[in-house]
């Protein structure tokens, strides 16, 4: 484990994104616990691109492949989707905070593991950072890889997390001014479009 490594992982962990927006909007519109498990499900999604890496789909997902394509632009979808959602229904959760309670882990999970699945950020990490990293290419069940990316896993989480206690330190400010919410919920929806529009552009 280099500090190298160590250093990427937390800049990749710590710069915004879909994941950091769902969270922070999830712990602001919903408590401390629906931000969790958003926290969660966005670390959950990071297993299926370190199962890809094992599984040698680097070539396949290379910028320009159709496969990459494919995924690109089912995660363009997803995030417009996601996005106009949530500006459509900002302001809609109980502002007594009943919903923080009762609302059901399995959504708020799955919509945080689709966001990570279709995470561009984490494709590149996984497909052009992490193998330098590694002793010799990922194999199957590759134990250097699944440290490797355990250790990015916990970060994740430890980071997200962070993220959720402070959004819920100012949940009460935000619930006295329903107006503000609104708003606040409407440009976390905005953000997502754009990064939908950002992916949309890339070309590489």
């Amino acid at each position: 484990m280099s500090v190298e490594y160590l250093l990427t992982s937390l800049v990749v962990v710590l710069i915004p994104g879909t994941g950091v927006v769902y969270t922070v909007s999830s712990s602001i519109g919903g408590g401390r616990r629906r931000g969790l498990f958003a926290a969660v499900g966005c670390t959950l999604g990071i297993v299926p691109h370190m199962l890809a890496a094992m599984l040698g789909l680097s070539g396949i997902m290379q910028a320009g492949s159709v496969v990459f394509e494919v995924v690109r632009w089912a995660g363009v979808a997803y995030l417009v989707y996601m996005g106009l959602s949530m500006i459509r229904h900002a302001g809609d959760l109980p502002m007594d905070g009943g919903a923080a309670t009762s609302d059901p882990a399995g959504p708020i999970v799955r919509r945080g593991v689709l966001l990570n699945v279709l995470n561009p950020k984490l494709t590149l990490f996984f497909f052009a950072f992490l193998p330098q990293f590694l002793d010799a290419p990922p194999g199957l069940l590759d134990a250097e890889l699944i440290w490797l990316g355990g250790i990015f896993m916990l970060m994740t989480l430890a980071v997200f997390t962070a993220y959720v206690f402070a959004s819920a330190a100012i949940r009460d400010l935000v619930l006295a001014a329903p107006v503000a919410r609104r708003w606040i919920e409407r440009a976390f929806g905005a953000f997502l479009v754009c990064f939908a529009a950002k992916l949309a552009a890339t070309d590489r």
